[in-house]
């Protein structure tokens, strides 16, 4: 009897999946809006990883189940677009990653994962039954994101921002209810990361309906992912008149061949995959790190660490100009935890080391070269003080480096490879400047109080940096005197020591916080760094009280990171009226010149770069520009080769049939950004001779001789 309900589930779970690719099929072919892009999605990110996850029969909870569910569909995705990519020319497929045979083999293979895992014993189960009461619970826990989504609408329409103020109000007084509360289940703590972490994240990528770059690389990662798109495959040789960026942007399956597969079968235009579909993937990154976390220090505690992860500015602002870094970021979360989960059997533990290690190095080269310097510095340890460990062996590290080596030498003419060594040179080469505070660059001055603030709410603001660093600090005091109160292993303690020692490495050496950016690197870290800052609070309150200890951390942390959070969102210097890096909170206040520094692409300049797009003669064709043109509207929405496009200068002279473009901020405001120099355009106009204007929407000119 028993056996017959078994096989009757699992023959209900197979009919489910055929019934959803059903419904996927039609829903492109007959692009049903709404339901292509809404069921669509879920099927991609997670149906395939999900049937992987039970068909190898990994014992998970539920919030285990739904990150590695994501995690080996991305990946999924990646190999299998890299499968039919290669092989489809076989077959005599011109494009195979067009939409038609991107849906059949995708389909294929999520069935054949369907059937093998109707032949398993175990009948699947999705997860929990959802209880009337959850729904309770979860639904007001909703209203940021429903703050979010609404606010950052009322921005681009009306330069409103007062619901994104209360977002962020909303989002601080969740965070210090459950900080102050102890009567809270894991579940609701999972819950609330995802809200806060897509929240925050949205609250920003929605800003503007085209791409905003946050001094990030987003427009020439849409470039490579177009092309892409536009061709029907992926060529891993990149065109012989690409830089060294761009072909080490093209080797990143994570921008070209996965944004193509979600954009062809959901629907999505290009812009909104960026904006959309990688920060909702993202959003992943910290439940992985709540889950992480939670088995160590307290479910509490990690809900916590796991706050100040996102409320640190990068996490919403830069990453989301850096779309191959938020997929790497999941991969490498991911990789972590196979690294320190102690219940992973030999064969699970390496075959998702394998999945993700892959992941991990299609996705992000330099974030594949921090994870291979932390497993091979933490394998020497371990082989110098002879401790046994069956989390990460020989066969691992030799694994990683392997795929590492072999994609990197053979894809994009060994350009991700020749960029290492370019760093390693620039930081050798910076060496001699040792003693030159100056050159650890700006960002580290700042962190270590060396550069005046501006204002007192800056001195503020930099005061509750200060404490978080100056707990983090104390908290690995803490972790090295107390690690046996801690449930950690060896693993986990070498990781956290070495991130301490990349950390200062990061402020010691001359230029090498500047290969990746300060901030980046800080964020990273914080991947093994932030349960120090809520450790180092315990630490000290159990040196100051002997009663009621949990609840004077919890007050300590409240007062801590609210205000930290506050500040890094710019929400004090909103109110304030102060300076403010803040395009969702601010934008309305700035001036045309701090919109651009930080990557806003107005309207009508992406509208002439379509136009001169659509109307340029050839790809011999010579396009003057400025720097942030020629790196922006040109480059992601023109999709102007690199070698049709020279930088304007006031000495610039035209020849026959080429053009001059102007933006937004040449015309109105007068300035010309030639890379280090800026001109004013009358300067640069004055030196132009016999050229002609064809071109004007009222702030955008292109001129041609």
């Amino acid at each position: 009897m028993l056996q017959k309900i078994e096989n009757s589930k699992r023959l209900d779970f197979l009919l489910a999946i055929i019934f959803l690719q059903a419904l996927v099929y039609i829903s492109v072919i007959f692009d049903v809006a709404v339901v292509r892009q809404g069921i669509g999605f879920l099927y991609l990110s997670f149906v395939p990883g999900y049937l992987i996850v039970k068909l190898l029969k990994f014992r998970f909870g539920t919030l285990e189940t739904l990150t590695f569910s994501v995690g080996f569909s991305v990946a999924f995705l990646m190999l299998v677009g890299l499968f039919l990519n290669e092989l489809g020319f076989m077959a005599g497929i011109l494009q195979p990653l067009s939409t038609v045979p991107l849906l059949v083999a995708l389909n294929m293979f999520v069935l054949i994962l369907a059937v093998l895992a109707y032949l398993r014993s175990e009948p699947p189960v999705l997860f929990d039954k959802v209880s009337l009461s959850s729904v309770k619970w979860a639904l007001p826990l909703t209203l940021p994101l429903v703050l979010s989504v609404v606010g950052a609408i009322l921005v681009n329409v009306y330069n409103d921002n007062r619901v994104l103020l209360v977002m962020i109000l909303a989002v601080s007084l969740i965070t210090a209810v459950l900080m102050l509360k102890n009567k809270f289940s894991s579940k609701i703590y999972a819950f609330v990361i995802f809200i806060i972490g897509i929240s925050l994240l949205y609250h920003s990528s929605l800003i503007s309906k085209y791409l905003t770059s946050f001094g990030s690389d987003v427009t020439f990662e849409h470039f490579v992912f177009k092309n892409v798109q536009e061709n029907g495959y992926w060529s891993p040789i990149p065109l012989s008149y690409w830089d060294v960026g761009l072909g080490r942007l093209n080797s990143m399956l994570s921008i070209t061949v996965l944004p193509t597969i979600y954009s062809n079968l959901i629907g999505l235009d290009s812009t909104w995959i960026f904006k959309l579909v990688f920060p909702l993937i993202f959003a992943i990154v910290p439940l992985s790190l709540y889950q992480l976390w939670k088995d160590s220090y307290g479910e509490k505690f990690a809900f916590v660490s796991v706050f100040f992860f996102m409320a640190t500015a990068t996490f919403y602002t830069e990453l989301l100009g850096l779309n191959r870094q938020m997929i790497a970021e999941l991969f490498f979360i991911l990789l972590l935890f196979v690294l320190l989960d102690k219940r992973m059997s030999r064969f699970h533990r390496f075959f998702s080391f394998t999945i993700f290690g892959f992941g991990l190095v299609v996705s992000h080269y330099g974030l594949a070269e921090v994870f291979l310097f932390f497993i091979v510095s933490a394998l020497i340890c371990v082989l110098v003080y002879k401790r046994r460990s069956d989390n990460l062996t020989i066969g691992m590290v030799v694994l990683f480096f392997s795929i590492m080596f072999t994609w990197y030498i053979y894809t994009s003419r060994a350009s991700v490879f020749q960029s290492f060594l370019d760093f390693a040179d620039y930081v050798r080469n910076q060496l001699s400047d040792f003693f030159n505070l100056e050159s650890r660059g700006e960002t580290v001055l700042r962190g270590l109080g060396l550069e005046p603030p501006p204002t007192i709410w800056n001195t503020i603001s930099r005061v509750f940096a200060y404490i978080t660093e100056f707990l983090i600090i104390v908290g690995f005091i803490s972790f090295i005197f107390e690690r046996k109160k801690f449930n950690v292993g060896s693993e986990h303690f070498l990781l956290t020591s070495e991130a301490m020692g990349f950390l200062a490495a990061l402020i010691v050496v001359p230029g090498l916080a500047n290969t990746m950016n300060m901030t980046r690197f800080y964020h990273v870290l914080l991947f093994f760094l932030a349960p120090l800052c809520i450790l180092g609070s315990s630490f000290l309150i159990k040196l100051l009280f002997k009663h009621r200890k949990g609840l004077a951390t919890s007050v300590l942390l409240t007062f801590v990171l609210i205000p930290y959070f506050l500040f890094q969102s710019n929400f004090i210097y909103e109110i304030t009226k102060c300076e403010s890096w803040s395009l969702p909170l601010s934008m309305y206040r700035m001036n045309a010149y701090r919109m651009d520094g930080l990557g806003y692409i107005p309207e009508l300049d992406v509208v002439s770069a379509y136009w001169l797009s659509c109307n340029i003669a050839s790809n011999d064709t010579r396009i003057y520009a400025d720097i942030k043109s020629i790196n922006r509207q040109l480059t992601a929405y023109g999709l102007m080769q690199p070698n049709m496009m020279l930088i304007l200068f006031n000495t610039t002279k035209p020849g026959q049939n080429e053009f001059v473009y102007l933006r937004k901020l040449n015309v109105e405001d007068g300035l010309v950004h030639s890379g280090s120099i800026i001109w004013n355009s009358s300067d640069i106009l004055s030196t132009l001779e016999n050229i002609s204007m064809i071109y004007s929407n009222g702030v955008s000119e292109i001129y041609k001789k």
